[in-house]
């Protein structure tokens, strides 16, 4: 009997169970992972099988990270016994009692192997819930190197120029993304840490943007922001739309490559200057997690437990970068030729130097932060700066003291004006709000959201319904789109997750 084997036994063991593993048991488990790692996942699960006489029958299913999440939240009794899902699903997934906690033996494994910044992902309180599957989630610089100069790339006021002197766009998504707009904050040494128990729900936020440092990262970003030449995009394609400068991610590369070929160039962040002192650009780091359901099949759990290491584990993760070019969380698989070697990979991790890991963070922060960059465009003074610092603090405050209607209660958002309530289509047309605010709601009588009144809409919106102004919980996990056009109430079922319209008679 293998080494894996005896390791299972010792671990069953140790739970007290009343029956032993034997070898030539067999158990079930449903995988959800994403659709392009179907086959190799299969693969790799039938590799651990052989080497440490193991037998499971595993399903093993393509469900996107996102749709892995929100399926889970619907019913988890009904969800995947391991499933793979991105970072900030993780608060809603401890709340909703859907992760099993990581036993202590497989939480050393996660602590030793893993690079911190995932490590402080998948922890609640000071407990693990989930093992780290990749650390590629974060962002650098695309360049078109006929417009910027290498010597330029450390530069971004050298970078600005750069483009405006051949009319080239600055892609940077600071105005619809508080995940960009964080970077020049997290550049001067500010943080938002939000703080959760272990039930996985927020408690309490340490945020130092409305600070001088605060204030130093607003006249940074205002460089960029004031310039002709930026665009609010974070889409590799901009570089067929005229863009000389793309911040992006791992997931653009190909998209890069193909447009720019041998012109392609790629690095972390710039610096920017205020006063006379130099600050790196800042970004987020993120990652994708691999779950475990709860389960009182204390066996099957343990066993899930191991196999979940196999599958996070050096040898893994190396299968996944070489196959699907997926950028490891391992630190020896970081560290590795092959991974360095790779300049997308190498720009990120070297970005990751300056970038803060994407903790636990209350769903109603991304809107809130994504305001930032207007508020500073708009701005004439450093008085203005100021306030829009303000602002964002006083936005950042309200959601402890947001009253419980508000915080169980479901809204609609998507791109419609404001004034009138109208879903366009149009995003251009400054007039209209661009996922910038929420259509109320009420209850009916079996339970059941209805928008307080019909909208017009335009074949193509899109929409979701979500609950106490927060992303944490929004439906549908991919974007309702309007089917025709109309005039509609938006309705949804909290119990089935379903969105659907109804023609207003």
């Amino acid at each position: 009997m293998k080494k894996l084997l005896s390791l299972i036994l010792a671990l069953v063991m140790a739970f007290g169970l009343m029956s032993a593993f034997a070898e030539s048991d067999s158990i079930d488990i449903t995988i959800w992972v994403a659709e392009e790692i179907v086959d190799l996942t299969k693969q790799q699960i039938a590799n651990f099988c052989d080497e440490y006489q193991i037998n499971i029958n595993a399903e093993v299913v393509g469900v996107s990270e996102a749709n892995a999440a929100t399926n889970m939240l619907l019913d988890v009794e009904a969800g995947a016994d391991m499933y793979c899902f991105a970072q900030d699903q993780f608060a809603r997934l401890v709340q909703a009692k859907a992760l099993a906690e990581v036993t202590d033996e497989s939480a050393d494994f996660v602590r030793e192997n893993n690079a911190a910044g995932v490590v402080a992902a998948a922890t609640s309180g000071d407990k693990i819930f989930a093992f780290p599957l990749t650390a590629d989630n974060g962002y650098f610089m695309y360049y078109d190197k006929r417009v910027v100069p290498e010597e330029d790339v450390d530069s971004l006021e050298a970078i600005i120029a750069d483009c405006e002197a051949a009319g080239k766009y600055f892609a940077f998504e600071m105005n619809t993304s508080a995940w960009y707009a964080a970077s020049f904050f997290f550049g001067t040494g500010c943080v938002s840490e939000w703080q959760t128990d272990d039930e996985g729900n927020f408690i309490s936020v340490y945020d130092t943007f409305n600070s001088p440092n605060g204030l130093i990262a607003a006249k940074g970003m205002k460089k960029l922001v004031d310039s002709p030449m930026h665009l609010n995009s974070s889409s590799g394609s901009s570089f067929e739309s005229n863009s000389g400068v793309v911040v992006s991610g791992i997931w653009d590369y190909k998209t890069v490559e193909d447009i720019l070929g041998e012109n392609m160039g790629v690095a972390d962040l710039p610096s920017f200057e205020v006063d006379g002192v130099q600050y790196h650009i800042g970004s987020f780091n993120g990652c994708k997690l691999l779950g475990i359901r709860p389960t009182k099949d204390e066996t099957k759990l343990v066993i899930m437990f191991v196999l979940a290491e196999y599958l996070t584990g050096y040898e893994c993760q190396m299968q996944r970068f070489e196959e699907r070019a997926w950028g490891p969380s391992n630190k020896q698989a970081q560290a590795s030729e092959a991974v360095q070697a790779n300049p997308g990979l190498k720009a990120l991790l070297d970005q990751s130097n300056y970038s803060i890991p994407q903790g636990q963070i209350h769903g109603s922060w991304w809107d809130i932060g994504k305001v930032i960059a207007d508020d500073v465009k708009a701005a004439n003074d450093d008085a203005g700066l100021q306030l829009a610092l303000d602002n964002y603090l006083d936005r950042i405050s309200a959601l402890f003291t947001m009253s419980d209607d508000v915080k169980n209660g479901w809204t609609v958002i998507g791109t419609y004006n404001s004034t009138d309530g109208f879903f366009y289509t149009d995003y251009q047309n400054e007039t209209r709000s661009n996922w910038g605010e929420d259509a109320p709601m009420k209850p009916n009588a079996d339970g059941v959201w209805v928008t307080v009144k019909a909208y017009p809409m335009e074949k193509g919106v899109e929409f979701k319904v979500r609950q106490g102004l927060s992303w944490d919980n929004a439906f549908p996990a991919d974007n309702f789109v309007v089917p025709e056009d109309g005039v509609y109430f938006v309705v949804f079922d909290p119990v089935t997750g379903e969105v659907s319209l109804q023609a207003a008679e």
